[in-house]
């Protein structure tokens, strides 16, 4: 269910939202998410509804970050961090098809996942200019420690490349989310399949 590369999309990258998604798509990345906390709830369920159309035919997972009605509207599956609401409501709210992530920011966090939660986007590992709000990175040792306290597979997120990658393994991450490595990458689909090919490699 869980694969090794998920890369969630920047509305401030240079390639338009749609062609991010398409190329990481394209490159073998196993999901993909919408976030873009400037738009509205309409303009995300346009977007959603599209890469939904295109992707999940071909088994790539359509995640929406935080907008809780976009996906109980439109199917897609769902990103919440920690202010976003009770994980609890918001797994019966959207249905039992749907896949479910949570952010996590320290050990301590994990003793409060619910039953429900498909995975746990933990970091950030390092500071990252794509999120204003982001907590202190945990840096790798962090993350060990994080995904040893977690029921569920944890995604790293954080400032991440392929370098990177040896490192997140010894963690024990079950893969990464990625957001400037590929969407600002002059060839977005070469960036997702580099992550992917080291990513089974090391």
């Amino acid at each position: 269910m869980i694969g090794p590369v998920y890369v969630v999309t920047d509305p401030q990258a240079p390639h338009p939202v749609l062609d991010q998604a398409r190329a990481a798509a394209r490159g073998g990345a196993w999901a993909i998410q919408i976030r873009d906390k400037s738009a509205t709830d309409a303009e995300i369920a346009r977007l959603a509804a599209m890469l939904l159309d295109e992707l999940s035919p071909r088994g790539v997972r359509v995640f929406v970050n935080d907008r809780v009605e976009v996906a109980r509207a439109t199917g897609a599956d769902l990103h919440l961090g920690q202010g976003d609401g009770d994980p609890r409501r918001v797994r019966d709210r959207i249905g039992a098809e749907a896949l479910l992530g949570l952010s996590i920011e320290t050990v301590a966090q994990c003793a409060r996942i619910p039953d429900g939660v498909a995975y746990i986007g933990a970091g950030p590992i390092r500071a990252t200019p794509t999120k204003s709000d982001a907590a202190a990175p945990v840096g790798m040792d962090g993350l060990a420690r994080i995904v040893a306290a977690s029921p569920v597979p944890a995604l790293a997120i954080g400032g991440l490349s392929e370098g990177d990658i040896p490192g997140l393994k010894a963690a024990g991450a079950a893969g990464m989310a990625v957001v400037t490595f590929v969407t600002r990458a002059p060839d977005p689909e070469a960036a997702t399949r580099t992550l992917l090919t080291g990513w089974r490699e090391a």
